[in-house]
C-alpha cells in the first residue's frame, strides 16, 4: 500500500518537498509529502454523539416538513458542518467547514447513525477547508481559501493523524494573495467526467469595482476554474458568477450545474437566486451586469452586458442563499426524484421577512433543462422568523438516502424514504 501511494503521489508531481515549499516553514506538510511521520498525537479531537445536545437536535427535527413517506433523523453532530464528500468505498463521509477543521464521520455498525466524528489529519493546518470532493478512484480533494490539497486513499488513512497528501495548488496560488478576503471565500470543488478538477472562486464584493474586472477575468475570480488533477493546465471554465457555493455534474449528459448567490441591497424580492447550467466551456453568466436573473445592477447599468450571457435555468426566491446541490442518483426515493436536483437554501440574512432554510427539489427534463422547483424539506425557519438550523449542502449516500448539512446547529441529517 505504501509503495503504491508513493508512486501515485510521485505521478502527480507532489512528493518530496521542493526547495520553495520547504521555505514555507510547514514542516508537517514537508514530512507528509515524503511519507514520513510527523509525531502528531494519536489523541484525536472527537465530537460527542450523545447527550442533551444531540437529543435537542432530534427534537428540533420534529418541526421539519417532508413529503409523505419520507423521514428525517439526526445522522451526526458535526460542528460548523458545511460541504459533504461521501467516500466512494462507503467507509466514511468527510465534511468541510469555514473554520480550520475537516471532519470524518463514520457509521461503523451501519445502523444509519454515525458512531464517530473526529478531526481529519490534525497534522495539517487548514484554512477555510470548505470544499471537499472525491474522485471516483478515491482521491479526496480539499479546496481551501487559497490552496487545494489532495489526499490519496483518504478513507484508508483517516484513522491516523498523518495522511498521504499533496498540493494540487500551493498556498497563495489559487488566487493572488492580494485578493484574499474574509468574504465569499468558501470554495467548492468537483471532479468532472473529463477527470479534471473544477473549483469555484467567489469574488469578495457585493458588486465588484470595474478596476478589478480584468484581473478577475484572468484568474477566474467570480467564476469556475478547471485544471488537471495535478494542478496543471489551469483554465477559466465559466465567468459572470457572483459567488457559487454549490455545483454538480449531471450524470446523464455531463453538464455542470451550479447555484449562485445574487446581489444584496436591491430589495426584498429582487434579484432572484439562481440555479445555472453550463453546457460548454467559456460561457458567461452575466454578473455583474445582472444582479440575478435579468435584473440589472445600478453599478453596471450604463455598460453593455456580454453578448450571449446565459440566464439561469431556475430563478429561486430572492436572498434565500442557495448553496450546495447534488443530482439524485440513488434508487430508494420515488421515481419522480431520480435524476433531479436537491439543493440547500441557507436562509436570508438581510430580508425584512426571512426566507429559505430548506431543501429544494428541481426536476430535470429529458432534454436536460430544469423543471419547476419545489420545497422538499422545510421548517428550519420557524413561523416567528427564528432559525433552528441553516442547511448548507446535500449529498446522496450509497444506500440512496440524502444527507443534509447544517452549519448553525452543527449537524448532518439523514432523509430516507419508507416504501
Amino acid at each position: 500500500m505504501t509503495k503504491m501511494l508513493m508512486s501515485t503521489v510521485a505521478v502527480l508531481g507532489l512528493v518530496a518537498a521542493s526547495h520553495a515549499f520547504a521555505q514555507s516553514g510547514d514542516d508537517n506538510m514537508t514530512k507528509l509529502q515524503g511519507m514520513q511521520s510527523t509525531g502528531t498525537s494519536m489523541d484525536f479531537r472527537t465530537i460527542e454523539q450523545t447527550g442533551d445536545y444531540a437529543d435537542q437536535l432530534r427534537k428540533n427535527l420534529e418541526q421539519i416538513k417532508l413529503p409523505n413517506g419520507f423521514k428525517i433523523e439526526l445522522y451526526a453532530v458535526v460542528p460548523d458542518a458545511r460541504h459533504i464528500a461521501v467516500g466512494p468505498q462507503g467507509v466514511a463521509t468527510f465534511v468541510g467547514t469555514r473554520k480550520q477543521n475537516v471532519w470524518v464521520v463514520t457509521d461503523r455498525d451501519k445502523n444509519r447513525v454515525a458512531d464517530e466524528v473526529k478531526q481529519l489529519a490534525p497534522s495539517i493546518a487548514f484554512t477555510i477547508p470548505n470544499g471537499v470532493c472525491f474522485s471516483k478512484d478515491g482521491f479526496l480533494f480539499v479546496a481551501e481559501q487559497n490552496r487545494v490539497l489532495v489526499m490519496p486513499a483518504a478513507e484508508f488513512f483517516y484513522e491516523s493523524p498523518d495522511v498521504a497528501v499533496g498540493e494540487v495548488v500551493p498556498q497563495g496560488k489559487l488566487i493572488p494573495t492580494s485578493e484574499e478576503s474574509f468574504n465569499h471565500t468558501a470554495r467548492v470543488c468537483r471532479v468532472g467526467p473529463d477527470n479534471k478538477l473544477y473549483v469555484s472562486l467567489g469574488q469578495p464584493f457585493n458588486v465588484p469595482p470595474e478596476d478589478k474586472m480584468d484581473l478577475y477575468a484572468k484568474e477566474g475570480i467570480g467564476g469556475i476554474i478547471r485544471m488537471d488533477r495535478d494542478g496543471k493546465n489551469r483554465e477559466v471554465f465559466a465567468t459572470g458568477i457572483r459567488n457559487s457555493v454549490g455545483m454538480q455534474f449531471n450524470p446523464a449528459n455531463g453538464d455542470l450545474w451550479f447555484t449562485d448567490n445574487q446581489v444584496d441591497g436591491m430589495g426584498d424580492d429582487i434579484p432572484p437566486g439562481e440555479l445555472n447550467r453550463a453546457t460548454a466551456a467559456g460561457q458567461n453568466f452575466g454578473f455583474p451586469w445582472y444582479g440575478g436573473g435579468d435584473v440589472r445592477t445600478e453599478e453596471y447599468k450604463a455598460s453593455e452586458p456580454p453578448a450571449g450571457a446565459v440566464m439561469p435555468q431556475v430563478q429561486m426566491a430572492a436572498h434565500a442563499a442557495d448553496l450546495g446541490m447534488d443530482f439524485y442518483a440513488g434508487n430508494s426515493f420515488p421515481a419522480k426524484y431520480r435524476g433531479g436536483i436537491f439543493s440547500a437554501q441557507h436562509g436570508s440574512w438581510n430580508r425584512t421577512e426571512p426566507v429559505g432554510a430548506r431543501v429544494m427539489f428541481t426536476p430535470v427534463n429529458d432534454d436536460g433543462t430544469a423543471g419547476e422547483p419545489e420545497a422538499f424539506a422545510s421548517g428550519w425557519l420557524t413561523a416567528s422568523g427564528e432559525y433552528i438550523g441553516r442547511p448548507v449542502d446535500v449529498a446522496t449516500m450509497k444506500d440512496g438516502s440524502l444527507l443534509v448539512s447544517d452549519d448553525l446547529a452543527g449537524a448532518l441529517y439523514r432523509i430516507s424514504y419508507e416504501r
